[in-house]
């Protein structure tokens, strides 16, 4: 009798227990274990080119920087927080490095250095990126300066170019500083723009001879090839971009510019401001 109320007792607890599960799993959905997310992995080493007509990418030096042949390798060329006019230190990107989570270890970057162009490679962690949209076009053959934003024209002037002996140089530039004359009259008008190239005659100027957009007070030579370096741009008139403006001006390197500097350095001349540009901006100087 005992055996038997055992087995009846353990065939009903069996029995409500199918009961049970029965029930659970009739009136609830499946439940099915979360999908995990996919990790993006890229290939360590990857290079991926950066910049378009439409969209550029500047990197502002930290605190120092080393630029290298190859990332990782021996730096060729040093640069500091600050240039030779106090304005922050920028490169063009050209490129990344990626690493196996993908993110950039390394800038294929343009360098504001002779000869025009170089490139090479600085570490991620020594600069920071922005993203720039605007871009000017130079057309030496037109005499004609060219600003676009996001890919629209935004503005277009006529300009003064180098002579033939002091030529203005072509090819793939950036802008890396903007300069605010003491007088919006004098030779350099309300402003100018420091471009990242150096003329190819005048190597022995103060600061090696670098490239600038300017304005001019003298509105007869916009047009011509006039100017020591590169092109004037017209004056200006207040509102529009700071170093493209209506009027009168010239783009390049100007003798009365390396005359006012003492030792790559502007102290009591025109330039009683100096500002990096609000935004790094790509420049084309084409024939």
């Amino acid at each position: 009798m005992e055996l038997l109320s055992a087995n009846r007792h353990q065939s009903f607890t069996v029995s409500l227990l199918l009961l049970v599960l029965a029930a659970g799993c009739g009136g609830t959905k499946e439940v099915r274990p979360p999908v995990p997310r996919p990790v993006r992995m890229c290939h360590a080493g990857a290079f991926h080119r950066l910049g378009s007509t439409t969209r550029a990418f500047a990197a502002v030096v930290r605190s120092h920087a080393g630029v290298s042949r190859r990332p990782g390798g021996r730096a060729f060329a040093a640069f500091g927080r600050f240039n030779a006019n106090r304005v922050p230190t920028v490169f063009s990107i050209r490129g990344a490095r990626m690493d196996g989570h993908c993110r950039p270890s390394s800038y294929l970057v343009q360098i504001p250095t002779r000869p025009n162009g170089v490139t090479g490679w600085v570490p991620a962690r020594q600069v920071d990126v922005e993203s720039v949209r605007a871009r000017i076009v130079v057309d030496l053959s037109e005499r004609r300066v060219t600003l676009y934003r996001s890919g629209a024209r935004i503005l277009t002037s006529k300009a003064a170019i180098g002579s033939a002996a002091t030529p203005t140089p072509t090819g793939s530039f950036y802008v890396n500083q903007r300069l605010i004359p003491t007088d919006p009259n004098g030779p350099f008008g309300p402003g100018a723009v420091g471009i990242s190239a150096f003329s190819n005659v005048l190597t022995g100027w103060t600061q090696g001879g670098p490239i600038a957009i300017h304005g001019t007070d003298e509105p007869w030579s916009i047009g011509r090839r006039s100017s020591f370096a590169g092109e004037r741009r017209p004056g200006a008139r207040r509102g529009e971009p700071r170093g493209l403006r209506r009027g009168r001006g010239r783009v390049g390197g100007d003798e009365a510019g390396s005359r006012r500097c003492d030792e790559g350095r502007v102290r009591d001349g025109p330039f009683r401001d100096l500002r990096p540009s609000a935004a790094e901006l790509g420049l084309r100087v084409r024939p």
